[in-house]
């Protein structure tokens, strides 16, 4: 926790703060994740009979609100996956190694996770809350997973595409575009126009194409049946909805026997197994999570 609070070198958030450090502050954040509680209350109940640590309720309530406090764990949470990353590669741990034509990409599969608001969630207008969520990333290549964005704290109802693609194009403004991005996601994710849009951001996305897409077949893409990771593709195709072409992978199971339609914007240099590949261990993560 400290080696990545170091690793912010002119820190907008830092300011001294004698009642609760932010170190103390991080710390209770992840004790209070794995801790089973009840409450808020209840857990500085038990940290203070486990621990020995008495913080007044006022203190700690009053942090969790803080703007400041807010962008520091966000610069927390940046540094700390840099510095796992990095320990991990130094540890030889690449998970994509046997697919040297994906070494350009950094790869996550990401998807919407939302759990029941908090029990103080305030009301909207109608006097109504909902669920509280947002979008995470699992890095395919180290198996690190990070927040990527908010979705809704509970108190208004928000779609997570929408806000994925806010936070992409944010993104894009302080990103080098040299380094390209693929993002494998669910059905909701598809939108042809806007990931056309992306390839000039290096951004590429591999998804499961929707049984109702109206698309027109323009060509069939030449692949290596032979080569092993294409076992079970039936097909690799470009097709075309208004007049945006995308490519589309026939896999059939070769255990179950049952077919899948993979779209993708990734060159047509990628073998067509590779990205069956990818989406089933998107799958696969999912339901380990």
């Amino acid at each position: 926790m400290e080696r990545a609070l170091l690793a912010e070198r002119h820190p907008l958030w830092a300011r001294s703060c004698p009642e609760l450090k932010d170190i103390d502050f991080i710390r209770l954040g992840l004790l209070r994740c794995i801790s089973v509680v009840d409450s808020g209350r209840h857990f500085l109940q038990t940290n203070e009979q486990i621990y020995g640590q008495l913080l007044p309720h006022s203190t700690y309530f009053k942090s969790l609100k803080s703007h400041r406090r807010t962008s520091m764990l966000e610069a927390f949470e940046q540094q700390s996956y840099h510095l796992h990353a990095e320990t991990l590669l130094s540890q030889g741990i690449d998970y994509l190694k046997a697919f040297p034509e994906l070494d350009e990409y950094t790869i996550e599969a990401a998807d919407g996770h939302f759990i029941d608001h908090a029990c103080h969630t305030e009301k909207n207008s109608k006097g109504k809350v909902y669920a509280a969520g947002g979008i995470y990333a699992l890095n395919l290549r180290s198996g690190l997973l990070r927040f990527l964005c908010l979705v809704t704290n509970g108190t208004q109802r928000h779609q997570e595409i929408p806000v994925l693609r806010d936070h992409i194009e944010k993104q894009n403004k302080g990103n080098n575009s040299s380094q390209r991005h693929l993002y494998v996601y669910d059905k909701a994710v598809t939108d042809f126009v806007w990931w056309d849009r992306q390839k000039r951001h290096a951004n590429y996305m591999i998804s499961m194409l929707k049984e109702n897409s109206i698309a027109t077949l323009v060509e069939s893409i030449p692949f290596d049946s032979q080569h092993e990771i294409n076992t079970g593709v039936e097909a690799y195709s470009v097709y075309e909805n208004k007049g945006i072409k995308f490519n589309v992978v026939d896999y059939r199971d070769p255990e179950t026997g049952k077919l899948h339609r993979f779209v993708t914007t990734l060159p047509m240099t990628i073998n067509p197994g590779t990205i069956a590949m990818l989406y089933f261990r998107t799958m696969i993560s999912d339901y380990s999570g």
